[in-house]
């Protein structure tokens, strides 16, 4: 059986895929344990472990602000560290997925594709873009650009003219063990809506926000490929 390393094994979706069957073929390790900014601890986990895949989530998100405050620990761990973990991987041959985001699209015209062009619009975008060009770089490797979101909604308001395809975590979870053998680029989220009225489905008291251009108006991706892939 094919061993699976998870980086950022305390973050907010590995919790949740601690919590599934698939967790049982899945090596979490934390950032005490594997630290990506550091080859040799890469290194040591490689050599202790010998995983033949490598699942990439450690990394910083939120709160979005910090990108711009603290550049250096974004280039740091987003970027620099990535780039560290490909490295190994090309070293050893492990295949690497990588958790990016649909934030590397511009959101001007929606319906995204893998294959259209990106232009990152905010900071983290532009990190996990730094991210994707490391692993694009290697052949062995999967790029899953998600829309994912905690369950249920954390914000108290959404934007009703902002187009997306958030899905919640578990669900990204039930889907990536389907996913482990595919290679590229793959959008993963749910059905195109209104970040409102995806979130109003589950919080009936969530207020109406209006994006007046902080936040690009379609984000939403095309999931043609994830549905394609799922069905082989």
């Amino acid at each position: 059986m094919k061993k699976i390393l998870v980086t950022g094994g305390n973050g907010r979706f590995a919790t949740i895929l601690k919590k599934t069957d698939f967790s049982k073929k899945l090596i979490f390790r934390n950032k005490s344990q594997l630290n990506i900014k550091s080859i040799s601890s890469i290194e040591k986990n490689i050599r202790r472990y010998k995983p033949s895949i490598i699942i990439h989530l450690a990394g910083i998100s939120r709160p979005m602000s910090i990108h711009n405050k603290k550049i250096d620990e974004s280039i740091s761990i987003n970027i620099i560290g990535t780039c560290n973990l490909v490295n190994c991987c090309f070293k050893h041959n492990i295949k690497i997925i990588y958790f990016s985001t649909n934030y590397v699209y511009a959101g001007l015209k929606g319906n995204y594709k893998e294959s259209d062009p990106v232009l990152p619009w905010n900071n983290y975008a532009w990190s996990k873009m730094g991210g994707e060009s490391a692993v694009q770089m290697y052949t062995n490797s999967l790029i899953l650009r998600v829309s994912m979101t905690e369950k249920p909604f954390v914000h108290k308001s959404a934007y009703t003219n902002v187009k997306n395809n958030f899905i919640f975590q578990e669900d990204i979870a039930k889907l990536l063990p389907k996913l482990i053998s595919k290679k590229g680029i793959i959008n993963v989220g749910g059905k195109t809506s209104t970040i409102y009225n995806f979130a109003k489905k589950y919080n009936k008291s969530i207020k109406k926000k209006l994006s007046k251009g902080e936040f690009p108006f379609k984000l939403d991706m095309n999931l043609n490929k994830l549905k394609r892939s799922l069905k082989k």
